[in-house]
């Protein structure tokens, strides 16, 4: 099984903000977007489907940008991959008018092999997922772009 890149982009928006929100600098779009090489628009559209369902808070404004709108360790990954994945079956039977739709054993098998993937989704959290060297590099990749960011704003202005 493979997730989509929407999906993917979720997770990294996600993990992102999970470790960039402790320092209370909201992270904009366009620096998630570089961080991971995605296209703006496909963040956008992610972004406003986390905010919908409460994992992230939208901040308008100057200031403004995404942060974390829930607690890292209560967000299993099971959740977030059924939202952004929805839970439909891996192959649709009736609209492919399989001629062994009614005997036929692979439905079933491969609706226990998804649920037996969302069931060990939903082991992991989303702060399950940012412990040790990844979490760390999400940190040292926020405060260089803050950093940059900084940098970049002093010099237009002298």
């Amino acid at each position: 099984m493979r997730i989509t890149r929407y999906a993917d982009i979720g997770l990294r928006v996600l993990i992102y903000l999970s470790k960039a929100d402790a320092h209370r600098a909201p992270a904009t779009v366009a620096e998630i977007a570089r961080q991971f090489d995605i296209p703006v628009n496909h963040l956008v559209k992610v972004a406003g489907q986390l905010a919908r369902v409460g994992w992230v808070q939208s901040l308008r404004g100057r200031n403004g940008g995404l942060l974390l709108g829930v607690d890292a360790s209560t967000l299993r990954i099971g959740t977030v991959l059924r939202e952004l994945e929805g839970d439909a079956e891996l192959v649709d039977c009736e609209g492919l008018q399989c001629r062994l739709s009614h005997d036929c054993r692979l439905r079933g098998a491969l609706a226990a092999g998804l649920r037996a993937f969302y069931e060990a989704m939903d082991r992991y959290t989303l702060a399950d997922l940012t412990r040790g060297a990844s979490g760390e590099q999400i940190i040292r990749m926020h405060r260089n772009f803050l950093r940059s960011s900084k940098e970049h704003d002093d010099s237009a202005t002298t």
